[in-house]
C-alpha cells in the first residue's frame, strides 16, 4: 500500500493534462497581425511607385522629385532608425533574467512565437529580396538612373531592407533574452540568417559606386552585384534555425506529454 500511494494515478496525470486543451501553446495572433502589416506597407509602397515615379520620379533635378521622393527617403530612415532603436530596446529591457526556473509550458510557448517571429521576418524579405529588388532591376532596365536615389531605390534600400533588418536583428534579440536554446551561446544559423541579409545594405553602397563608373546590364547576377546574391543567400539559414528549434520541441514535448496516458480517439 506504501509503495502504491506514492505512484501517480492515471487520473491525476490526465487531469493535469486536460487542463491543456487543442494548441494551446500555438497563438497566431501576433504573427497575422505582423503578415498583414508588411503586406499592407509593400502594397501601399508599390501603389505609390506606380503614382509618383513616372510623373516625378525620372529627373532628380526637378523640385517635385524632392517633394516626392526625396522626402520620402528622409521620412523612412527616420522612422526606422526610432523603430530600431525603440523595439531593440523595449525587446532588452523586458527579457527574462531567470530563465533557468522557466517551465517546460512556458518555453514551448516562445518556440512557437519565436517561429512565427522567423516567418514574418521571411515573409518581409519575400518583398525586400526579391519583389522589390528584381523591380529595381526592371527599372533600370528601362530609366536611365541620373541619381543614386531613384523611386525603385528609394523604396527598396530605403524602405524595405530596414524594415526587415528591424525584424531580424528583433527576432535575434529576442530569442537570446527569452528562449535558454539560444541564450547559453550564439547559434550560427541564427547569426547567419539574421545578420546575413542585413549585410545587404552596406552593399549598396558599393553598387553605387561600380554603377557610377562602369555601363553594365541590371541582372541580379551582375558580378557587381555579387555581393547581394552572397548575403541574400544567407537567409537560407533559417533552415538551420528550424532545425534547432523543432529537436528542442521534441525534448519538451517528452516533458510536457511524456508521463499523460494517451486515449483512443
Amino acid at each position: 500500500m506504501a509503495v502504491a500511494e506514492n505512484i501517480p494515478t492515471a487520473g491525476a496525470t490526465a487531469e493535469k493534462g486536460s487542463e491543456r486543451t487543442g494548441l494551446w501553446y500555438l497563438n497566431l495572433k501576433w504573427v497575422i497581425l505582423g503578415s498583414l502589416l508588411v503586406l499592407a506597407i509593400s502594397v501601399a509602397a508599390r501603389w505609390y511607385q506606380g503614382w509618383a515615379s513616372w510623373d516625378y520620379g525620372t529627373d532628380s533635378t526637378h523640385p517635385d522629385f524632392q517633394k516626392y521622393w526625396m522626402n520620402l527617403m528622409y521620412a523612412q530612415i527616420i522612422f526606422f532608425s526610432v523603430a530600431f532603436v525603440v523595439s531593440m530596446s523595449a525587446i532588452w529591457l523586458t527579457r527574462d533574467k531567470n530563465l533557468k526556473n522557466l517551465s517546460a509550458e512556458d518555453e514551448l510557448k516562445r518556440l512557437m512565437f519565436f517561429i512565427g517571429m522567423l516567418f514574418v521576418y521571411a515573409w518581409c524579405f519575400v518583398f525586400a529580396g526579391s519583389f522589390f529588388a528584381e523591380q529595381d532591376a526592371a527599372w533600370h532596365q528601362v530609366v536611365v538612373r541620373d541619381t543614386s536615389f531613384t523611386p525603385s531605390h528609394i523604396i527598396e534600400f530605403y524602405g524595405m531592407f530596414p524594415m526587415f533588418i528591424c525584424l531580424g536583428f528583433a527576432s535575434f534579440l529576442w530569442a537570446t533574452t527569452r528562449l535558454p536554446l539560444y541564450a547559453k551561446g550564439f547559434s550560427i544559423p541564427l547569426v547567419i540568417a539574421t545578420t546575413g541579409p542585413m549585410m545587404v545594405l552596406p552593399n549598396v553602397g558599393f553598387n553605387e559606386w561600380g554603377h557610377a563608373f562602369w555601363f553594365m546590364e541590371e541582372y541580379f547576377t551582375a558580378p557587381l552585384h555579387y555581393g547581394f546574391v552572397f548575403f541574400g543567400w544567407s537567409i537560407l539559414g533559417l533552415g538551420g534555425i528550424l532545425v534547432q528549434v523543432m529537436s528542442r520541441f521534441t525534448v519538451l514535448a517528452g516533458q510536457i506529454w511524456g508521463n499523460e496516458p494517451r486515449t483512443m480517439p
